[in-house]
């Protein structure tokens, strides 16, 4: 399969290490000194674009390479307010998307566990509630976004509370995010549930990229030929 990156930092490196190993051959690379090269000519020799960018630039980076009729897998963050706009574009286009705010298999799986947990919490308002998320200090967007899919899931299974905050909150209809930026932290989210008699406690910890580069490869590899819009559940089978 040929793959272009659009998006060629720490996340585009891991990705093209993990797509050579498993023998795709990296066709285009697009970062921020050579946005000239992205044209129609350049990315049709793709099967699937990879973006990783930035929250400035994602939109119409995703929007651009789906112009030219290329499938595109999405991992950016900081942007997600105007995913119904891509939507739109990629169904009046035909186009295929994924989108994740993490493509860890291993945090797919925690999303999962999170839901439940959040269910079976529902019924017990002794408990309070509250995220931690740690990332590395070039992070641009706080809450991560997978600490934000994290606290969408449990605001759907909890009805007490009815929004998240990015700090410390004494209100109890306020979900709290606290979010820490510490080098060389690649991505710590955690769940906390406390009462007066114990506490349960949830922790996800990425070691390093790899996780999200060979997550962001197989999702290309299962966008490749098809047509719609998938999330990583269609990928993983979960």
């Amino acid at each position: 399969m040929n793959i272009a990156l659009i998006g060629y930092g720490k996340m585009g490196k891991a990705i093209e290490e993990i797509a050579v190993q498993k023998g795709h051959t990296i066709v285009l690379k697009i970062d921020e000194n050579n946005t000239a090269d992205f044209t129609k000519e350049n990315i049709a020799k793709a099967d699937v674009a990879i973006e990783f960018t930035g929250p400035s630039a994602a939109f119409e980076n995703i929007k651009q390479a789906m112009a030219f009729g290329i499938p595109v897998v999405s991992g950016s963050t900081g942007w997600l307010e105007r995913m119904q706009e891509i939507k739109d574009f990629c169904k009046a286009n035909n186009g295929a998307f994924i989108h994740t705010n993490n493509f860890s298999v291993g945090v797919n799986i925690f999303f999962e566990v999170n839901k439940r947990l959040a269910a079976l919490m529902s019924k017990h308002p002794d408990y309070s509630i509250q995220m931690e998320e740690i990332h590395h200090t070039q992070k641009k967007d706080a809450p991560s976004g997978t600490a934000l899919s994290l606290a969408e899931q449990i605001l759907e299974n909890i009805p007490r509370k009815g929004s998240w905050v990015n700090h410390v909150s004494d209100k109890p209809e306020e979900l709290e995010i606290i979010s820490l930026r510490i080098d060389p932290a690649p991505g710590t989210h955690k769940v906390k549930y406390s009462s007066e008699i114990d506490d349960i406690e949830i922790i996800h910890t990425a070691h390093n990229r790899k996780g999200f580069a060979s997550g962001a490869v197989l999702a290309a590899e299962f966008l490749h030929d098809k047509k719609g819009i998938f999330s990583m559940k269609d990928v993983l089978g979960l």
